[in-house]
């Protein structure tokens, strides 16, 4: 880069101010400015006013530091001697808005009442201060950078446009400013939140529908894969919510509405009832969808230890209103929210990416945009897990397709780590839904006897005894 090159317009005001012209000309020279200064530049002979024109309107000259004191000011204002004249040739060329960022006045002395001694033309224009010790430092940084454009602060390079705000491309849910009506009710208590968050779970599961994949265009492992990265918005809108209600009105009435939209999503997982051709992968993006949300509900109020709200997910089963219709079994437990995604086992082979699973890689990537952290979905996982095989039958467990991770941790979860605690024990089983530690003994010891009960992704698996901390469950005071 070569050196800029600065004139610096000024008045011989006095010996003293002229020295420190000079000392701040030495200054810039020393950090690789090239200055032109009159005492320097201008000699016996040369049109004063010819260099003082070049001065302030050679291209090659990229910055022009007008050092302003009283009588700087003064000349400036009267038109009077040099300063007078490159008042004249400058004041013209900042009026009509030329060059602004070739200008800037450096005030080397205030009035009585700390006010910047500055020329009328340029008192509404941004100045740098160099008048008083204790800024001076700071400020000839300042300066430097102006000469180098190199501002301390610059705007950051623009991104793409988010492409779920594209129509051609994006789904919107029109769900954002009921999201933000429920989110302000809810933290300041007001008596429309019930309603206005009924609104919210009505009008998201309604649209949901717009994310269902109706044309195959390529191959569909690829779409459904676009559809779950533009479904990412309106994740992190429920999963904001939930916290909110977690942290602010965990009541009774609310957990059973996030049960119901729960509840209300599970249709989205099975063939739609105007749809005669349906592949078992057809739904294979709401399937993932849905347990994702399921598993940060639950994570979610374990985080804030709302234990009883977590029981009643899990004990409280789900309407299937599509059974109805087929004169089967309209209940079903939790684990109806987990199921096997064909497409996600197509892609790993037709992409030969050789993941053990890419349904549990997509969940913990996914996790980095959620606001929370991955361990909570693996602690979430393994109660689901737990739970399911303390109460249920063998065909019906449920799959923690997180745990496939769990090789990060190498001791017991939090939530068990702390029921070693005997007073936090009696606060947390109802999560298992068992009244003492012993109630776990049969389950260990199976694990223990049947290593084929614990899933297991080739040479990767986990130790339920030691995730859960069980010997040392309710041993504290």
């Amino acid at each position: 880069m070569e050196n800029p090159k600065l004139f610096i317009s000024y008045s011989w005001s006095n010996p003293t101010h002229e020295q420190w012209v000079i000392d701040l000309a030495n200054e810039l020279t020393e950090s690789g400015v090239h200055v032109i200064l009159d005492k320097w530049d201008l000699k016996e002979g040369h049109d004063s006013v010819a260099f003082m024109e070049k001065m302030v309107t050679d291209p090659q000259i990229t910055k022009v530091a007008i050092i302003c004191d009283e009588i700087y000011a003064s000349k400036a204002d009267g038109r009077a001697g040099g300063v007078g004249t490159e008042t004249q040739i400058i004041s013209r060329r900042v009026y009509e808005n030329q060059e602004q960022g070739k200008f800037v006045a450096i005030i080397s002395e205030k009035d009585s009442q700390g006010e910047a001694f500055l020329p009328t033309y340029y008192k509404s224009r941004i100045y740098i201060d160099l008048s008083s010790p204790d800024i001076y430092t700071e400020n000839f940084d300042k300066l430097l950078r102006w000469i180098y454009d190199k501002p301390l602060y610059t705007r950051r390079e623009i991104g793409k446009r988010p492409s779920f705000l594209d129509e051609s491309d994006g789904i919107s849910l029109g769900t954002t400013s009921l999201y933000k009506r429920a989110l302000s009710a809810i933290k300041e208590n007001k008596p429309f939140a019930s309603g206005s968050l009924d609104e919210y779970f009505s009008t998201f599961t309604s649209n949901l529908e717009k994310f269902r994949i109706t044309e195959k265009v390529g191959e569909f492992d690829d779409q459904v894969i676009d559809s779950l990265d533009k479904f990412i918005p309106y994740r992190n809108e429920v999963i904001s919510l939930i916290i909110f209600l977690a942290q602010y009105a965990p009541t009774e009435e609310n957990v059973l509405r996030v049960h119901r939209f729960l509840e209300a999503l599970i249709p989205y997982m099975n063939r739609p009832d105007n749809v005669t051709f349906y592949r078992e992968w057809d739904s294979d993006n709401f399937k993932f969808i849905i347990h994702e949300l399921f598993l940060y509900t639950i994570a979610i109020f374990i985080k804030h230890e709302r234990f009883s709200a977590v029981n009643v997910l899990l004990t409280q089963q789900y309407y299937l209103i599509e059974a109805s219709e087929h004169g089967n079994d309209v209940m079903a437990g939790y684990e109806v929210f987990r199921d096997y995604l064909t497409s996600l086992e197509y892609r790993n082979r037709r992409l030969e990416l050789r993941r053990l699973s890419i349904h549990s890689d997509l969940l913990e990537q996914r996790s980095k945009s959620s606001g929370i952290e991955f361990r909570y979905l693996m602690q979430a996982d393994f109660i689901l897990f737990l739970r399911g095989d303390l109460h249920k039958e063998e065909y019906s467990r449920w799959y923690p397709d997180t745990l496939l991770y769990v090789r990060r941790f190498h001791s017991a979860f939090e939530i068990f780590a702390r029921s070693s605690s005997k007073s936090y024990f009696e606060k947390v089983k109802c999560i298992l839904d068992i009244d003492k530690p012993s109630d776990l003994n049969e389950l260990m010891a199976a694990y223990k006897t049947d290593r084929q009960r614990i899933p297991k992704w080739e040479s990767e698996s986990f130790s339920p005894s030691r995730l859960m901390g069980y010997e040392q469950l309710a041993t504290k005071a």
